[in-house]
């Protein structure tokens, strides 16, 4: 593996986070749903005023749920972003659905609100906004056009843990939303996720499709006398060695945010007018979000630029990657009957972004040298 003197990503850990591995360890708890989930669980339903939230091995497993509760069939649509990871649709054809695919706005590279509409149908299941970036979708305006239809949103949050729209915590707008905990994400226990539930006739059947379609939550609270199998559902419960990891970030989360954001607005500050020059386009955020410093990207004028700077970076010991190939133009996608010209945003900034490092341990230093580099690049 090569090394790279700034890496794209860096594993975050905080000292106390051992603390607590070894304070689950000696309590003989380090199976799913231990003292350190139930930890994390309080404090995530504590900072964003939600109904539930639950711990899941991944965002993936987190979206997965989200099927199962919406109780997806096969032969129902379910609309997302074409610029995505795979995991925010490939959990809903699990179950059968067709994922109908939208563009994206050339701004935020967020779900186009404008084009939602059209879209659905009779078999429309669940509308999935993903929150590119942390920065928030057009919640208010996704959250009507849902509403009138009688659709289920379903926020894949994966970017966006303490991000804002409106004042308003990101993950808080649709019934259900998924979160990310792996290791490229702001809070990480290498792999992990939670699912947020902020419509309560979701939390009992959730609580079953965790325990392996048991109904085992209900036995340990005395509410039955024994538990047995009554649901579908699958091990979706982390261990409490990586709730415990996680639970230290969770509680330091104020001073990993500013030491994010001190970090983003470092690159922004220092790159605006080299990128203005060179016609680079730089991350938009609204007025009315808040972002969560997930990462910043570059928007380079074209693809051959974009991958002559990954090249030149290279050469100065800095990694640098493109994101998400367009889910409409994959081979799966094309089964689903994506083709060319179906989302032509999506098609146009895919082959031009380019992400820079961002990681919690990024010192000013390396930072500062990345940002020379890029400056003496000249396009070429």
């Amino acid at each position: 593996m090569i090394s790279y003197r700034v890496p794209f990503n860096k594993p975050f850990f905080i000292e106390k986070s051992f603390q607590y591995i070894r304070d689950a360890m000696e309590k003989g708890n380090i199976s799913g749903n231990g003292i350190y989930t139930l930890k994390c669980h309080s404090l995530l339903k504590q900072l964003f005023g939600i109904r539930k939230a639950m711990l899941t091995t991944s965002c993936t497993h987190a979206l997965e749920m989200c099927a199962l509760l919406l109780d997806v069939q096969p032969g129902d649509e379910v609309i997302v972003p074409s610029f995505t990871f795979v995991s925010t649709i490939n959990a809903f054809v699990l179950r059968g659905a067709k994922p109908v695919f939208i563009d994206v706005r050339s701004d935020t590279l967020n779900m186009n609100e404008r084009l939602l509409e059209r879209l659905i149908n009779s078999r429309t299941k669940a509308i999935v906004p993903v929150h590119y970036a942390g920065v928030g979708c057009e919640m208010d305006v996704i959250s009507s056009i849902a509403a009138s239809h009688n659709i289920p949103v379903v926020e894949d949050n994966a970017q966006g843990i303490f991000g804002k729209y409106r004042e308003n915590f990101l993950g808080t707008f649709g019934c259900l939303s998924t979160h990310s905990f792996h290791e490229t994400k702001n809070f990480s226990c290498g792999e992990g996720g939670a699912l947020f539930i902020n419509d309560p006739q979701y939390i009992e059947r959730a609580e079953i499709l965790w325990e392996k379609g048991t109904n085992r939550n209900r036995f340990f609270r005395g509410e039955v006398d024994k538990y047995t199998w009554v649901d579908l559902g699958s091990s979706y419960l982390p261990s409490d060695i990586l709730a415990a990891f996680l639970y230290a970030q969770l509680e330091d989360h104020i001073h990993i945010q500013l030491v994010r954001k001190k970090i983003w607005e470092y690159y922004f500050e220092n790159l605006k007018d080299w990128a203005s020059n060179l016609n680079i386009g730089l991350p938009f955020v609204p007025v009315h979000c808040d972002q969560s410093y997930h990462m910043f990207y570059l928007l380079l004028p074209s693809f051959n630029m974009r991958q002559s700077l990954i090249n030149y970076l290279k050469g100065k010991s800095i990694l640098s990657v493109f994101h998400y190939v367009p889910l409409h133009l994959s081979e799966m996608g094309q089964r689903f009957g994506g083709k060319l010209g179906d989302c032509p945003v999506t098609e146009d900034v895919s082959i031009r972004l380019l992400r820079l490092p961002f990681y919690n341990s990024l010192t000013t230093s390396d930072q500062r040298y990345a940002i020379e580099a890029l400056k003496d690049f000249n396009g070429e």
